[in-house]
């Protein structure tokens, strides 16, 4: 049914991203995901990069670099833009379907 190879399923990897991307912005990119998916893992992952300093793995990623808690937020910033602008883009649509077969009909009443 489904073309795309099974992956294994890893719990720890989306309960701490850090874990699984090098970056915030490849959650963003990633197209698996689904827009809910990438701002749990994000809002895990900022939870994760404010975690107290005995645990200072928490705010590192894969590559055991240091993440921003900046990059984190921006990431999050850039998901409410996409879907803030795929709202836009099927509300138009809507207009465009529906507005002018009302606009029409009403036309067509009037003559």
């Amino acid at each position: 049914m489904n073309d795309r190879p099974r992956v294994a399923f890893d719990l720890d990897e989306l309960l701490h991203p850090a874990q699984a991307f090098s970056h915030p912005s490849q959650v963003v990119n990633d197209p698996d995901l689904t827009l809910n998916e990438k701002r749990a893992i994000l809002a895990s992952w900022a939870s994760d990069a404010c975690a107290i300093e005995a645990a200072p793995e928490l705010r590192s990623n894969a590559n055991g670099a240091p993440v921003r808690f900046d990059d984190i937020i921006e990431a999050l910033r850039t998901l409410d833009k996409q879907a803030n602008a795929d709202r836009h883009r099927r509300l138009e649509r809507r207009r465009r379907i529906f507005g002018s077969g009302r606009g029409s009909q009403s036309g067509a009443a009037l003559q």
